[in-house]
């Protein structure tokens, strides 16, 4: 019997995905079917999911859930033969739905995604576009997937490399400013455990209030910085840096690269 979702790939994004769906109800046993070449990484999911059919080569579905890297992301497809899935949920960064149409049955249904790490603690935002053939349907089908781990934003296909340079690469600047930000707190003298509690809690915190304040970011942070203050020394300094220009050529940098995979 045909799963109700076949996922291809169990690496993070599909092990963050299968966990959250299988949270949100679906069942390891009948609803799910994993296709995964490591052999680690199919033992790592029956092991965290007792039940859960793993296997490592095709499997007929006619839901799928395509999650493994650029480069193999085609054959994946291809490999699924000529009864290949009625519909397909990419993650995959970069590649076009019309690529990945073309390599399915006559009338098969794209929708491509560009979801993010924090997935991984069901704190994920994901960029969600329907492919030539998708439904308003289709594009409900893969939300509800992809809201079992985070928010959803439906935007039209072209966006989706400034999505990945947004959300898909963001958690590793946030990341980067938090490892700065530690170090700093280190050269200023405290112990990098303290460093590390005040800037991860800080970061939590400032999060929070963009979340739930309605405020924009400009308005937060004009009323943290008193005139004169320390705020201000720090703003200034960053803003002599280029920090701001830094960040919009990074991402400008990503949105290109996201652009040059999927050629």
């Amino acid at each position: 019997m045909a799963p109700k979702l076949l996922l291809v790939g169990g690496g993070k994004m599909g092990s963050a995905l299968l966990s959250g769906l299988v949270t949100a109800g679906w069942a390891p046993i009948g609803d799910l079917v994993v296709s995964e070449t490591d052999p680690s990484q199919r033992a790592r999911l029956e092991a965290d999911h007792p039940g859960l059919t793993v296997v490592d080569g095709p499997v007929e579905a006619a839901d799928v859930l395509l999650a493994v890297k650029p480069d193999v992301a085609e054959a994946a497809l291809r490999a699924l033969g000529a009864s290949g899935p009625r519909r397909v949920l990419s993650i995959v960064a970069g590649i076009s739905s019309e690529r990945l149409e073309v390599t399915l049955p006559a009338g098969s249904v794209v929708v491509r995604a560009m979801p993010n790490t924090p997935s991984l603690v069901g704190a994920g935002v994901a960029g969600l576009s329907g492919g030539m053939a998708s439904t308003s349907a289709d594009l409900d089908w893969a939300e509800a997937i992809l809201s079992a781990v985070g928010a959803v934003v439906r935007l039209p296909e072209r966006h989706l490399d400034a999505v990945t340079a947004i959300s898909g690469s963001g958690p590793a600047y946030v990341f980067l400013v938090a490892e700065a930000m530690i170090e700093a707190g280190v050269t200023a003298g405290l112990t990098r455990d303290v460093s590390k509690q005040l800037v991860v809690g800080t970061f939590v915190g400032a999060s929070k209030m963009l979340d739930e304040t309605g405020q924009e970011p400009a308005e937060l942070r004009a009323a943290v910085t008193s005139p004169g203050g320390t705020t201000a020394a720090a703003v200034r300094t960053l803003e002599f840096k280029a920090v701001r220009s830094a960040f919009i050529e990074a991402v400008a940098a990503a949105t290109e690269r996201s652009r040059q995979l999927g050629r």
